[in-house]
């Protein structure tokens, strides 16, 4: 009898544990997408990308940004600055600059990155108008931009 009890509690158990693996995967794989959406977007940054050189001598305002892929705050700004960028394409410069990128170095320098994200709003003549470093709220942002295109 004891060891009946035992099966069945063993049996039981299995079950529970299947069903609670199996939920988990369902979970995971229906919000995926939320889930690694922000980290894939913040890696489509270099694709989206203007080439700096051409932003800074095309005569229009300049939203540049310095970001890394492991950095937990560019991942949380990355769906609203890729709004941003749909937003405003078409009025400024969108450039995106890795800092793990030794290409960039340059920039880096010239722009004095201590922290990221950092962000430079430049207007039409190079001046840089206002920089931020670290989270920003995407309503922040946006009115920097139509500051900067006004």
């Amino acid at each position: 009898m004891e060891s009946q009890n035992n099966y069945s509690s063993n049996k039981s158990q299995k079950i529970t544990l299947t069903l609670v693996v199996f939920f988990l995967i369902v979970s995971i794989f229906f919000f995926k997408s939320n889930i690694f959406q922000s980290t894939l977007q913040l890696r489509n940054f270099g694709n989206l990308s203007m080439d700096p050189e051409i932003a800074f001598s095309n005569g229009k305002p300049t939203y540049l940004e310095f970001y890394a892929e492991w950095c937990e705050i560019c991942k949380k700004m990355a769906p609203e600055v890729t709004e941003l960028k749909k937003d405003f394409d078409n009025e400024i410069n969108f450039v995106f600059l890795n800092v793990d990128n030794p290409k960039w170095d340059k920039f880096i320098k010239e722009f004095k990155v201590n922290g990221i994200p950092q962000i430079n709003f430049i207007d039409s003549n190079l001046n840089i108008k206002t920089t931020f470093t670290g989270f920003q709220d995407g309503k922040i942002l946006k009115e920097s931009i139509n500051y900067l295109i006004e």
